[in-house]
């Protein structure tokens, strides 16, 4: 297991990350996963066994009870508090009135309260706003964080699914009034779906912000249980098919993964996790599981090395389509750019015989 710095912070967090989207199944969330205490317990120690330190969660994940679970598991494993960085998020619904939604400073003060109870904890280490809130104004939710921070009653801050121009806003919002910034982004991303490589990779890259990327099996279809004829019933893509994926993009990816795998003797799933691995952006992949023999795999990602010739090829076959204005800045800027220009005035050469 390796550790990457999380962003421009001092906050060294595993390559992978273990999410716990699956735990409890109350209301919506049973498409997700049931797991109760025992399985919570044995699954949190295999990963911490393995050199995960990096937890994450959220206050909606089956209404709460997630939290309570993992709080509980950390406490039943006697896991040291300094050796593990918890993660979670608030923004999602947790009641009926209209101020129980969002990024207001209310809801936020009573979230991240609400958290730590269930969590058993003093601090939380990474506090992430889950979701982009198009009603409160980022200096309120901003303030708030900041707030938060000098409180004590968290270390970092974050966000999740924010689209490109928002984030830079509130990164300049929070420099220019001297309050904690956001230090990284939970986001999808993989080899199925990389649409965040048009507008956040570049921006993450330039604020130096960590990655945390959700859903890297694209919720399951990238499992190896699928192919163009279907999928088992039981997997989590038949009860819940999230998220959107073009799944004729997806099935060439994976018939190119397949071939990747079967090379290696692993499987497609570790390919798919291996391949975001390789990628210098992404600072951790969230993994879930249901049993441990899924766990054990997702962990064995890490020593799955890819040749520079396999990830050309599984980067061909997801490559992106072209749209605009990148095509456009890579024709007008080609000639800024010592190395385009190159490649450039070399296929001219080519060209010409």
């Amino acid at each position: 297991m390796r550790y990457n710095q999380l962003g421009r912070t001092g906050l060294y967090v595993s390559e992978l990350c273990f999410g716990t989207m699956t735990f409890g199944g109350k209301g919506f969330w049973q498409n997700i996963g049931e797991l109760k205490q025992k399985t919570a317990d044995d699954l949190v120690a295999g990963a911490l066994e393995a050199g995960v330190n990096f937890i994450d969660m959220a206050d909606v994940y089956s209404e709460g009870l997630s939290e309570i679970i993992t709080g509980q598991a950390l406490k039943n494993i006697g896991v040291k508090r300094s050796d593990v960085v918890i993660a979670t998020k608030a923004y999602g619904r947790v009641g009926a009135g209209p101020n129980d939604i969002g990024a207001s400073r209310g809801h936020l003060m009573d979230s991240v309260k609400g958290s730590l109870d269930r969590l058993g904890l003093d601090y939380i280490d990474l506090y992430q706003i889950h979701a982009f809130d198009q009603v409160t104004p980022p200096e309120e939710t901003l303030r708030a964080l900041d707030d938060m921070v000098s409180q004590g009653l968290v270390r970092y801050i974050g966000c999740s699914n924010w689209p490109a121009w928002h984030l830079m806003k509130a990164q300049g919002i929070a420099a220019q009034r001297g309050y904690a910034r956001f230090e990284s982004l939970q986001a999808y991303y993989t080899i199925a779906g990389r649409d965040l490589e048009r507008e956040l990779v570049p921006l993450l890259s330039d604020q130096k912000m960590g990655l945390m990327v959700w859903s890297p099996l694209a919720g399951g279809l990238l499992s190896g249980k699928f192919d163009r004829d279907g999928g088992p019933d039981g997997a989590r893509r038949a009860n819940f098919d999230f998220p959107p994926v073009n799944r004729e993009r997806a099935f060439d990816c994976i018939d190119v993964m397949k071939e990747v795998a079967s090379a290696h003797g692993v499987s497609v799933a570790r390919v798919a996790l291996a391949w975001l691995l390789h990628k210098p952006v992404v600072s951790s992949v969230i993994i879930g599981a249901k049993t441990r023999e899924q766990l054990d795999d997702n962990l064995a990602s890490v020593s799955l090395e890819l040749t520079d010739e396999e990830m050309a090829k599984l980067d061909a076959v997801s490559k992106l389509p072209e749209e605009y204005p990148g095509w456009m800045i890579e024709r007008q800027g080609a000639q800024r750019v010592p190395e385009a220009f190159a490649r450039e005035e070399a296929a001219k050469v080519k060209k010409a015989g």
